[in-house]
């Protein structure tokens, strides 16, 4: 067994390049879909639940209550458009290419390559119910950073399973 593996801290990958939150605050890797959260561009209380499936490029994007979003009739709308280019930001251009299953020329390793490449394609409809679990996920992640400094255990992360010398 390696010693991450012992350890009750996760390995965190830091990101491929410095990004600005205030855009794109929340994306990820997940489910079998570069997913995440945009900031409307016209109201700073409204967010967009951004998504694309791998291989096949379903795409979805709503508002935080469910409300279509207008850009994305047929084609990629400018959230999903933000969402990948920090997505490359923060995880390579070659990794989200990988993921998502992306076919592009070598100099296309980028947030436009990546895009172009998707766009050639008829996406089949997607999956409009991940956008919910998508937006939990973001807010959970948005409490752990209202939370105070400290070393003392969190009771929503005591599903760790105990080390090999704590059950012997």
């Amino acid at each position: 067994m390696s010693a991450w593996e012992e350890s009750s801290t996760a390995r965190v990958v830091p990101p491929a390049r410095p990004r600005k939150l205030a855009k794109v605050p929340f994306v990820e890797l997940a489910d079998g879909r570069l997913q995440g959260v945009v900031s409307s561009g016209s109201d700073i209380e409204r967010v967009y639940v951004s998504s694309v499936a791998a291989g096949v490029f379903a795409f979805a994007c709503s508002t935080n209550n469910n409300r279509p979003c207008g850009g994305a009739r047929g084609s990629f709308c400018n959230h999903i458009g933000a969402l990948i280019t920090e997505a490359v930001l923060q995880y390579g251009a070659e990794r989200v290419g990988r993921y998502l299953r992306v076919e592009t020329a070598a100099e296309e390793t980028h947030a436009a390559g990546i895009s172009a490449a998707m766009r050639g394609t008829r996406p089949p409809a997607a999956d409009k119910g991940a956008a919910a679990q998508v937006f939990s996920r973001f807010l959970r992640h948005l409490a752990y950073l209202e939370l105070a400094a400290t070393t003392a255990p969190l009771p929503e992360m005591q599903w760790f399973p105990p080390t090999r010398a704590a059950v012997a």
